[in-house]
């Protein structure tokens, strides 16, 4: 890499601010990549198809594609590293709002560390399974937007960036509340409605639940098909890439190298994609029972199985993840890895080396492969 994270040790639990400099030269009183050791290699860790490489055990460590960046997270850390534009390209954007203006591939990496507390390590009752998986879902929403505001933030200019003012806990809480309600409505309340309106030509129970499912996952398919064929988006996606690869070959042993980290799939077993896939079918087996009761009630019931199909799905990509070498996993997870196919895109050097800075920024902090099991009480990540 051309240039090395500053972490301070010191600062474990502070907001800290780094940048890595376009100078090979290391910074006084950092701890350099090669000193990031990722956890020890064991045999079969690695398993080669297609010539691309996927890591086969797991880590706690996940994250998140922002804006030209990415954010990792740990067990007690997360950070925001973020390409940050050239002078020259906030120049050209400024006199050209609606240009296409290239990427910010050569300004420097600015690094922004935070400590993560999880609320379950307080609370052993959500800890227990289907409630452990709500809980971090809502966490893992909270951290992903206050961390695209970070990676919007540092796209601006210093002194526009500087008069930025933190956004409340409350608009957060709001903004967070808003996408659940959006979701829910899109892929639960419009599909029961839409089979509610042939409901008497269907005639029986199961066939309400076929259509409605079908009706369900054709819609979420429709939308990541949309999401995937915005061009604002294919750099996200790229960094969504850079993500997984990073994180697959730290699981794997590997040096974190831009080279290294680049031969591995773009594709990962817990990612948040293939969890969507596996609400839309968990969906189906939940509402099966129910039956066909007044409308109110199925409205009702669309709404509160929400928790509990979230809490399964995400147990089932937990199991997953541990368990990818299994080759009866691997094939239940395939629509799900084929999906990523439409959320991701190859990433280039550069990209690869934004997103292992910020993991180089999590594990500066904490070491992943050397936890006791008392450091990973309530510890719940996906990728």
């Amino acid at each position: 890499m051309p240039g090395r994270l500053a972490a301070e040790r010191s600062q474990i639990g502070q907001p800290t601010k780094s940048a890595l400099l376009s100078t090979p030269s290391a910074v006084a009183g950092t701890a350099p990549a090669a000193q990031l050791d990722p956890p020890p290699a064991a045999p079969n860790t690695l398993l080669e198809r297609d010539g691309e490489l996927s890591a086969q055990r797991d880590a706690p460590v996940g994250g998140q594609a922002v804006l030209e960046g990415v954010m990792m997270r740990g067990v007690a850390n997360w950070a925001v590293a973020v390409r940050k534009p050239t002078a020259e390209q906030l120049i050209d954007a400024e006199h050209d709002a609606d240009s296409q203006a290239p990427a910010a591939s050569l300004g420097e990496i600015e690094v922004t560390t935070y400590p993560l507390e999880s609320v379950m390590k307080r609370h052993r009752l959500l800890r227990l399974p289907l409630l452990r998986g709500i809980v971090a879902l809502g966490g893992s929403m909270v951290i992903g937007f206050r961390a695209l505001e970070i990676s919007a933030n540092a796209q601006m200019p210093a002194e526009e960036a500087q008069e930025q003012q933190e956004i409340p806990r409350a608009v957060w809480a709001g903004t967070v509340v808003f996408a659940v309600v959006l979701a829910i409505v899109l892929f639960f309340l419009i599909p029961v409605g839409l089979t509610s309106l042939i409901q008497t030509q269907l005639g029986s129970s199961v066939l309400f639940w076929v259509v409605e499912g079908a009706i369900r996952t054709s819609l979420f398919l429709g939308y990541m098909l949309l999401l995937s064929r915005i061009r604002d988006l294919r750099r996200v996606f790229e960094y969504h890439g850079a993500e997984h690869k990073t994180i697959s070959c730290f699981e794997a042993g590997l040096p974190l190298t831009p080279v290294n980290a680049q031969r591995f799939s773009r594709l990962h077993p817990r990612c948040g994609t293939s969890f969507l896939l596996v609400v839309m079918i968990v969906a189906i087996f939940v509402f099966a029972p129910i039956g066909l009761p007044a409308w109110y009630w199925l409205m009702a019931t669309r709404v509160l199985g929400v928790p509990v199909i979230a809490g399964i799905s995400f147990e089932l990509i937990k199991f997953a993840g541990r368990n990818r070498s299994r080759g009866w996993v691997r094939v239940v997870m395939w629509p799900g890895l084929k999906l990523q196919l439409l959320t991701t895109r190859e990433p280039d050097l550069d990209q690869l080396e934004v997103a292992i800075a910020s993991l180089e920024a999590v594990l500066a902090l904490e070491k992943p492969g050397e936890l006791s099991a008392a450091d990973l009480v309530g510890v719940e990540v996906v990728a």
